[in-house]
């Protein structure tokens, strides 16, 4: 079994992954004083007896990185994955700062597809910790679309392009996919290089706004049960007709308790249901509300 959480943390991201295994993984970091106590409480609490604890960073945009000195100083980051890249800004922050440290450190382990690591997606000889099922969907480091994305991000600009995709699969249960902050353009330009496999859960690029919206084609293959779409302005949310959808702005924060076969989830808005997922009439967790379950 494992637990995937997503946070509620305004126009930002931020998520964990509580491995069935001796692993535990951070997605992002989005954080401010009336929240970093807490959220880095709660990471300090459900990762504790975990083995592997990687933080993975899929830009060094703010909404990506802040509260990163300050999660950093508090449980020490040891593995920290990100693509290799040389993003600047013209106006540095500490959490910039802290970013630009953990990537040229001895810490740092750089994405791109296909990558493979003992732990991220690969056991041990032994089997003592066990994989924590994370393969890397993009960067492919060749590709001149992708060069001219990191180019960007070292002269200052942008650096939404860069962001990897992330594919998390449990044995026997879900699939899920991350995108980071992936624009809709770029995406469109890459579509042909890569083969999207089916997923269960899609986390919405770009907060789930219609500059990120995913290609028709990755949509078609991946054909998602759920797409989970992030906070950002309603006038520039994109809901994709014809898909299940489970929107941040409304639900809160969003739990995802998977296990064989099955996705039960929980959202920290007691008020807010949907249809479509299967009532197995379970009680409340995880300090939030049943609202369904999904069949995998």
């Amino acid at each position: 079994m494992s637990i995937i959480k997503s946070f509620s943390v305004g126009e930002g991201d931020m998520f964990y992954i509580k491995h069935g295994t001796s692993n535990f993984t951070i997605i992002d970091c989005c954080m401010d004083e009336t929240n970093k106590k807490e959220i880095t409480n709660e990471i300090i609490n459900e990762s504790a007896g975990k083995d592997i604890v990687r933080f993975i960073s899929t830009h060094p945009h703010d909404d990506h990185i802040s509260g990163l000195k300050y999660l950093d100083d508090r449980i020490g980051i040891l593995n920290f994955y990100c693509v290799k890249n040389e993003a600047t800004k013209g106006d540095d922050s500490e959490d910039f700062d802290r970013y630009c440290e953990l990537r040229a450190s001895k810490k740092a382990f750089y994405l791109y597809k296909g990558c493979s690591r003992r732990w991220m997606n690969k056991d041990d000889d032994e089997k003592k910790y066990g994989s924590a099922g994370i393969n890397i969907l993009w960067p492919v480091v060749e590709n001149q679309d992708y060069k001219d994305a990191l180019q960007k991000a070292k002269d200052g600009e942008d650096p939404n392009n860069i962001s990897p995709i992330i594919k998390y699969h449990l044995v026997g249960g879900a699939t899920v996919l991350w995108f980071g902050d992936l624009e809709n353009n770029f995406m469109e330009k890459i579509k042909d290089v890569i083969d999207m496999p089916k997923a269960d859960i899609v986390f919405a690029p770009h907060h789930g706004r219609s500059s990120g919206r995913i290609p028709q084609e990755w949509i078609d293959s991946i054909d998602p049960e759920v797409i989970i779409i992030g906070e950002a302005p309603s006038k520039d949310i994109d809901y994709l007709d014809g898909y299940d959808t489970i929107t941040q702005n409304s639900a809160g924060d969003i739990i995802m308790d998977c296990t064989n076969g099955i996705v039960d989830f929980y959202v920290s808005n007691e008020n807010y249901s949907v249809t479509f997922l299967q009532d197995k009439n379970k009680a409340d967790a995880f300090d939030a509300t049943y609202i369904g379950t999904l069949e995998v």
